[in-house]
């Protein structure tokens, strides 16, 4: 007869074997978990390497392309706007480098640039909007009149900007006297909503709004405001172009505005790329492409349709 004490002896055996079972299984796990960690974590590292060689190979070729570019300016934009005349707008958030470069784009082309005009945030703040339409309407040149559709800041002042800073595309003749235009400007500069200027401005044929990647498109309206102040400048000239970065076609971006609204898209050229050396030739290809008559979305960014204009057939 077996005892409770032998009972007791082969229980505890029993979870003993069990334990060290447990044990052992886990241990072997654990190495199996371990080693196809290790080999998991060999595969992503080749990966990465893979890919990481893959980048640099495309931003040395992405270089190259700039470099090529940059080198053929001359003849790809030379002589392509001689005679004709630009004036440039610039959002508090434009890139600097952005601005000369494209600046300079312009001038080989044969363009001559009348003015380069700040805009400032109070300018594209709905939350400035009811101040900034007080003191659009009280600047209005004696007999011109707004579009009357142009009840939002940005396409107020678009309009207004446009009547004083832009040719009539009837007869390239000014449509008010350099004292209207200096009024006009002087009184916007006293309001925050242009910054100070030191160079004097006269009115073009066409303008180039340069802006950045949209980063402060979100707050109050900036985005839409930019997009629709570029649309009125088109309605009074022979033309207009926004460029910017890529982060500008993303919504709510000014360039996504422009691309996303149909009239506007098919008044307005549109450039994503402005940071890259194919964006700057781009968009004063689209000046061009905007006196004949066309307008395009180029770029690599939301809603482009190509990365710059067509050549002209022979």
């Amino acid at each position: 007869m077996i005892s409770f004490r032998q009972h007791a002896i082969s229980i505890v055996a029993i979870f003993l074997a069990l334990a060290v079972g447990v044990v052992l299984g886990s241990q072997t796990l654990a190495a199996d978990m371990v080693s196809g960690l290790r080999s998991d974590r060999s595969d992503l590292r080749r990966q990465v390497d893979a890919y990481s060689a893959q980048n640099r190979q495309l931003t040395d070729e992405l270089n190259a392309a700039d470099r090529f570019i940059a080198g053929s300016a001359n003849r790809i934009t030379g002589g392509t706007l001689a005679g004709r005349s630009v004036v440039v707008f610039t959002t508090p958030d434009a890139d600097p480098a952005d601005i000369e470069a494209v600046t300079r784009g312009l001038e080989t082309s044969g363009a001559s640039v009348t003015g380069r005009i700040a805009l400032t945030d109070a300018f594209l703040d709905a939350g400035a909007g009811d101040r900034m339409r007080t003191t659009l309407t009280n600047v209005i040149p004696a007999g011109a009149q707004l579009r009357t559709g142009a009840v939002d800041q940005g396409s107020m002042a678009g309009d207004l900007l446009g009547l004083v800073l832009l040719l009539d595309p009837a007869d390239a003749q000014p449509r008010g006297t350099p004292q209207e235009l200096d009024l006009v400007l002087e009184t916007l500069r006293g309001g925050g909503f242009l910054a100070d200027g030191g160079a004097p401005v006269a009115p073009a044929q066409l303008a180039l709004v340069v802006t950045g990647n949209g980063a402060k498109s979100a707050e109050n309206a900036q985005g839409a405001n930019i997009a629709r102040f570029t649309g009125a400048l088109r309605g009074r000239g022979a033309g207009a172009v926004l460029a910017g970065r890529a982060g500008a076609a993303d919504n709510p971006g000014p360039i996504a505005v422009i691309r996303s609204d149909p009239a506007l898209a098919a008044a307005v050229t549109t450039v994503d790329n402005l940071d890259r050396e194919v964006g700057r030739v781009t968009a004063v290809l689209g000046l061009t492409e905007q006196l004949n008559g066309g307008a395009g979305r180029y770029g690599t960014g939301t809603k482009a349709t190509a990365l710059t204009p067509a050549a002209p057939p022979a």
